[in-house]
């Protein structure tokens, strides 16, 4: 057997004129194939006489007499057999299972994945009819008639019990458009969950997770980044709800520091649970403690990274302790003698000016200037609302992807509407705004109705507007104002309660009284039926 590569001028005949002279030797010819490129016909050919085995001197010489030949290369391997070891190497690396059958239904192809899943051979199911596989599924042979089908959950049983997947099938059509085979890909159901978990699953955060294309968030990912896997101290700065959290886990992350990353908020403990918290305490420190004593958030965290969130409000006390184990790196729980030496990154955040606080005597100088070693501002929302759309597709995507329904859009008004607002929250109070939205919206596209600001919510559309934090309108009474805030209310509370009486109940007042002011103010009941 021999396998070439001859090159010739191209015209017409040079495969006849091939077959023939092999044929007159006795050469049986196995595979064949013709490439035109540049006025030159590319001829890849394999050949066989298992009688006779001519050596390649001979070969090449009889294919010397054919007219128009260029070159003559003997190869090793044919551009085919080429094509189909990628083929293969792609289809076996793939996590999802692959199975095709030609126009008979018998399988041409199963990828290592299908094979695991089935608990078999290539070489035993090659050949093999489909039905031979699953007698009551029988959607990819309705591929054959030029159907399709998307995410169809199946059930196949196996030696090792059930295996639920989602199968999409399409046809195999040639160049003229002809079915000549179908293909069913399959992805366990597991597999889908683990990987929505994954996306989802906010323990561990790396840089590419925090969402904006804006030069300041893009320069705050960037300088953070580069400090990541250094050992100097971090201060993030940034208003509430800007993601200082989300920036100290990819730090940790990028740090590959091999221990956990341990939060904790400074200003929701007292001094006492605070210290007890971050450096544990012995056995009998105080009553109603573990009789064994309990190890503090830096043992805890080990070689990893202690991320206090707010250290702005932490106690005068805690600071100096804080400050020594920076200085120190060691640490002793409360009621014990033994000192105990920690490796633990430290990462601050605040949203609090803290050189105003240094210059206020509430916050130590000594302090401050250990942790603000490499400071990151992370910019109001504000400051990049070019982000929004952005920051509500991928809010959309995560809530999608928990819910296990499809992922809704927004529309051009929502943008809109999100983009006029000022964001006390910034991306944390987005995020609810949006999650809301979604629930409250059935269809695919959320509405601008849908979205609702903190201080929109339980209002109707008639409902006066509330006065709390802001100025009465112009030249509006007291009693006209009170009136309209007492009318507000009462809506309110019918709206939530739905019956007259436990929305009297509701707002402090007798039944018949409530009755009065909603005849009063003439609240209208409008698509609510209001019980008495």
């Amino acid at each position: 057997m021999f396998k070439a590569a001859l090159i010739f001028t191209d015209r017409v005949g040079i495969v006849a004129d091939i077959s023939a002279l092999l044929a007159r030797r006795k050469i049986s010819i196995q595979f064949m194939e013709v490439e035109i490129k540049k006025g030159r016909a590319h001829v890849y050919l394999q050949a066989d006489n298992p009688e006779n085995v001519p050596v390649r001197e001979e070969i090449a010489g009889l294919f010397g007499k054919i007219e128009g030949i260029v070159e003559i290369r003997f190869i090793d391997t044919l551009p085919h057999e080429e094509r189909e070891n990628r083929f293969r190497v792609v289809l076996d690396n793939v996590s999802d299972g692959v199975l095709s059958i030609d126009t008979k239904g018998r399988i041409t192809t199963i990828n290592s994945m299908a094979q695991k899943a089935l608990e078999c051979e290539e070489t035993e199911m090659i050949g093999r009819h489909i039905r031979e596989l699953n007698p009551s599924d029988h959607s990819i042979l309705e591929c054959l008639k030029g159907k399709k089908f998307s995410n169809t959950k199946k059930n196949l049983i196996g030696r090792s019990g059930r295996f639920q997947y989602l199968a999409t099938g399409r046809p195999i059509k040639d160049t003229e458009g002809r079915i000549i085979g179908a293909v069913e890909i399959a992805k366990g159901v597991q597999e889908i969950k683990r990987l929505a978990k994954t996306i989802v699953d906010p323990v561990r955060v790396s840089f590419g997770d925090i969402i904006g294309r804006s030069p300041l968030i893009l320069e705050a990912i960037s300088f953070a980044n580069k400090i990541a896997k250094t050992e100097a101290m971090v201060s993030i700065r940034g208003s509430s709800g800007t993601g200082k959290e989300l920036f100290a886990r990819a730090i940790h992350t990028a740090s590959q520091r091999p221990g956990t990353f341990v939060p904790i908020n400074c200003a929701a403990l007292p001094e006492q649970l605070l210290e007890s918290e971050l450096f544990g305490y012995s056995s009998g420190a105080f009553t109603g403690g573990r009789k064994e004593g309990k190890p503090g958030l830096f043992e805890i965290a080990g070689n990893g990274t202690v991320f206090l969130d707010e250290i702005a409000e932490m106690p005068g006390l805690s600071q100096a302790k804080i400050l020594r184990v920076i200085q120190d790196r060691r640490i002793r729980r409360i009621g014990g003698s033994e000192e105990i030496p920690v490796n633990t990154r430290i990462i601050t955040a605040s949203n609090r000016n803290l050189e105003q606080l240094v210059e206020e005597n509430g916050f130590r100088k000594d302090l401050y200037y250990r942790i603000n070693v490499l400071p990151i501002h992370i910019p109001p929302l504000t400051a990049r609302l070019d982000d929004i759309p952005l920051l509500v597709e991928h809010f959309l995507f995560r809530l999608a992807n928990k819910l296990g329904k499809p992922v809704q859009t927004v529309s051009e008004d929502v943008l809109d509407k999100l983009g006029r607002h000022d964001w006390p929250g910034n991306v944390r109070e987005l995020k609810n705004v949006v999650e809301r939205a979604s629930i409250l919206s059935e269809g695919r596209q959320i509405e601008k109705s849908a979205i609702l600001f903190s201080h929109e919510i339980g209002r109707s559309k008639g409902d006066p507007p509330s006065y709390s934090g802001h100025a009465l309108p112009k030249d509006q009474h007291l009693k006209a104002a009170v009136a309209d805030v007492e009318k507000r209310i009462i809506m309110q509370a019918l709206n939530r309660c739905g019956s007259i009486r436990k929305a009297a109940e509701s707002v402090g007042i007798s039944h018949p009284a409530l009755i009065n002011k909603i005849k009063k103010y003439g609240v209208k009941r409008g698509k609510t039926n209001y019980h008495l």
